[in-house]
């Protein structure tokens, strides 16, 4: 049997999945739908690295999935990329978890020394999945507070050279790697990162090209 553990930080990020799935799968309890031989379970975690990394580590018979699929929105760095695309991030970390310094820089725990560089599941500071799709692939960073002035941005685009940010991907890698589950993180963009301006989001967008690409990929496994 296939088992596809569907990992979202909130309700509102799958919502059209869910209901691909109540029209078009057995539902065989409250988490789990199936159908020939594919089993779906959606998990909502909460917000944030803490409770998506204790959420999945709470999963019964977790370690037996299949797959794991971190479906969310995320802001870009890239001003290209235009909103509602979406992108498969094989690389993520976090980018927060540090001390800051008397000159306003921030100095991370690899650069501390309080964590090995290369200790596994990081290299050289990031955590690192394959590629699974054919979507266009992205390096992520994930933070406790998104980035919303130009001094912050400016920093973090410097230290990190990252194309995406959320505050959940780089957790979910990190459960999906010290655990040796195959896992998939698709983001899909709702904003540019740049100084805080909601008008500017298009949250629609990007949830409804979200899950287009995740009923895709169950399409495919059944």
């Amino acid at each position: 049997m296939t088992k596809i553990y569907l990992i979202a930080a909130t309700q509102f990020e799958i919502i059209p999945t869910i209901q691909f799935l109540d029209s078009n799968f057995n539902k065989r309890s409250f988490f789990e739908y199936e159908k020939n031989g594919v089993s779906v379970f959606p998990v909502v975690t909460g917000v944030g690295s803490m409770m998506t990394a204790f959420a999945i580590s709470r999963i019964k018979d977790i370690e037996t999935a299949t797959l794991m699929v971190n479906a969310g929105v995320a802001g870009s760095f890239v001003p290209s990329w235009e909103l509602g695309k979406v992108v498969e991030v094989v690389e993520d970390r976090f980018a927060d978890l540090g001390v800051e310094e008397a000159d306003g820089s921030m100095t991370d725990l690899f650069e501390l020394e309080l964590i090995e560089n290369g200790q596994f599941p990081f290299e050289n500071g990031w955590i690192k999945i394959e590629d699974q799709t054919q979507l266009e692939n992205a390096r992520g960073i994930t933070v406790n507070k998104v980035h919303g002035t130009g001094d912050s941005i400016k920093a973090i685009k410097a230290k990190y050279d990252p194309q995406i940010e959320s505050m959940e991907g780089a957790a979910f890698m990190y459960a999906a790697k010290v655990m040796n589950i195959p896992a998939l993180q698709l983001r899909s963009i709702s904003n540019q990162v740049e100084p805080r301006n909601k008008d500017k989001w298009n949250l629609e967008l990007a949830i409804n090209n979200l899950n287009n690409a995740v009923i895709k990929l169950l399409k495919h496994q059944i």
